[in-house]
Formats: C-alpha cells, sequence, structure tokens
C-alpha cells in the first residue's frame, strides 16, 4: 500500500511541486498501476516456462522464398486504379 508520505517523498525527488490536495488522486492512481502491473508480472510467471526444453532454443521464424503468384498477374489492376500513372507503372511524388 502507498502512503501520502510516499507520494510526497517520490515527489520530491522527482522534483515535481504536487499540491495537497492532489496527493490522494496521485496515491490512488499509483496504487492501480502497481496493481496492474502485479497482474501482467503474474500473468507472464504462468504462461512463460523456462523449464521446458523449446525455451531455450533457437528456430527460423521466416517462411521460405517461393512465389506467392505468378508475376504481373494483378499489375493491370492496380495501374488501372492508380490516380497517376505512366506506362506500366505508378507515378508518385519524388522524396529525397
Amino acid at each position: 500500500m502507498i502512503s501520502i508520505k510516499d507520494v510526497q517523498n517520490l515527489a520530491e525527488l522527482s522534483r515535481i511541486d504536487v499540491k495537497e490536495e492532489e496527493l490522494e488522486g496521485i496515491r490512488q492512481k499509483m496504487e492501480g498501476i502497481l496493481a496492474y502491473v502485479s497482474e501482467v508480472q503474474n500473468l507472464a510467471k504462468e504462461e512463460v516456462s523456462f523449464d521446458t526444453p523449446e525455451a531455450g532454443e533457437n528456430h527460423n521464424v521466416f517462411r521460405e522464398d517461393a512465389r506467392p503468384h505468378e508475376g504481373r498477374k494483378y499489375t493491370e489492376n492496380l495501374i488501372k486504379n492508380a490516380p497517376n500513372k505512366e506506362g506500366d507503372y505508378v507515378k508518385v511524388k519524388k522524396i529525397l
């Protein structure tokens, strides 16, 4: 549990001026934040187990290179719908 004194000490260490009437609101918000962080930490501990053999293994997460479809299959439709075009190319502003 966070006390008003804790909030005052933190404000002093942070060199932040906090009015007396703001202390209770800040204390409640800090408790809420710390409770949420605690929940996240507990959830992370439950879902991740480093005891399994897979935990320390590295593996490739990339897919194999392959042609997803035949070349120029969608080019005509893309060029037709482009706002600016020049021949078989989409025309865009020069960026330098």
